[in-house]
């Protein structure tokens, strides 16, 4: 990946800004801008340069991650405020910005303190602006973790077993997602068998898979730096009429939005298209969550298709689609596919069966 490049597009921003150089505290945003996967390190980006400030523990990983980056190591007895204080003093800058997002106030407040000449910007989203838009290795990445779960679902898929819990479930996922190369999970996996799918974010616990006839999977890899998330429900016992309406409402909401998809479209609109489909059928207020949101390094970043969001999609852009109806007392069906923003339209990067008759085990 072309880390330089990154770099430059923020120093270009900062110079829009007027400020000399940005301090960067997100440690997932140092390394989009680095590649270094280490924490407790902050980065300077300058016009003339960047330093990588960090300490003793991360010394050989730097330059195996980071190579052609300053670095500055602290002694174990300096601690990373006093670093960073030393590193902005030899750096002769008078604007500095700051990722309002990220650092706390009490440190804003030592480095106002200890560093009275140089004045403190706040800047909000300025790296995560650019993370929106995948590269073409950071879409290959995605693909394959998408791969790795997508292998891992079907041995799941092919290997249940009524007696077994939501718990073995998701440990099993884990260790599959490791023996198809995934470095681990890309979130925690959400196992809920029946009534227990009403719950969004379902911790999976003793629920076993013979006490319903359906069970919601939402799981997703890490093959490293990118991510997966994915979900499908499905039929461990008899197709009710009240599941298959359901289910055939939820898909049909899905499959619009995935169709609306384009570059120049608003985020909120494709929310929209889905969240008609539901009301009209008598289901407006079991929807209670956006519609999807994009993925990268974390498994939640911007932009969201959320009612209000007013984020116009671009190329380059990898967004989940997920829309769900969920019942308290009965259970819920949610389906979720992660899709690519293209020039011409979009492409559906998971190919897990979703039909009706697909999801029947």
């Amino acid at each position: 990946m072309d880390h330089d490049t990154r770099r430059d597009k923020v120093r270009k921003a900062l110079r829009k800004l007027g400020v000399d150089a940005l301090l960067v505290t997100d440690f997932t945003n140092v390394t989009y801008l680095t590649g270094f996967t280490g924490d407790d390190s902050y980065l300077l980006v300058r016009d003339d340069g960047d330093t990588i400030i960090s300490d003793p523990r991360y010394t050989i990983q730097l330059g195996e991650e980071a190579p052609g980056v300053d670095l500055y190591i602290r002694k174990p007895s300096v601690s990373i405020l006093q670093a960073t204080v030393r590193v902005l003093r030899a750096a002769n800058i008078s604007r500095l910005g700051i990722e309002a997002d990220s650092m706390t106030v009490g440190l804003e407040d030592k480095l106002s303190d200890k560093l009275p000449h140089i004045a403190i910007v706040p800047t909000s989203g300025l790296v995560e602006k650019f993370r929106q838009i995948k590269d073409k290795d950071e879409i290959e990445l995605t693909r394959l973790s998408i791969l790795q779960a997508e292998k891992a679902f079907g041995v799941i898929r092919a290997s249940l077993r009524p007696e077994m819990t939501e718990k073995q479930i998701a440990a099993d996922l884990e260790y599959q997602f490791r023996l198809f190369g995934a470095k681990c999970a890309g979130f925690p996996s959400i196992i809920a068998v029946g009534p227990r799918a009403a719950l969004c974010h379902a911790v999976p616990g003793n629920k076993r898979v013979e006490e319903s006839d359906f069970i919601l999977i939402d799981w997703g890899a890490s093959e490293g730096l990118y991510r997966s998330d994915l979900t499908r429900t499905l039929v461990t016992g008899k197709i009710t009429p009240k599941f298959a309406a359901i289910y055939e409402i939820v898909l049909e909401a899905q499959t619009k939005a995935i169709e609306a998809i384009r570059p120049g479209a608003i985020c909120h609109d494709i929310d929209a298209v889905a969240r008609r489909v539901i009301a009209k059928a008598g289901y407006g207020r079991r929807f209670g969550h956006g519609l999807g949101h994009s993925m990268g390094l974390l498994i939640h970043e911007s932009p969201r298709f959320a009612m209000k969001n007013q984020s116009v999609l671009k190329p380059g852009m990898i967004m989940t689609v997920e829309p769900g109806i969920y019942i308290h007392g009965w259970g819920g069906v949610r389906i979720e596919d992660d899709i690519l923003v293209t020039r011409n339209g979009h492409e559906v990067l998971t190919h897990v069966p979703k039909q009706l008759d697909e999801i029947v085990l």
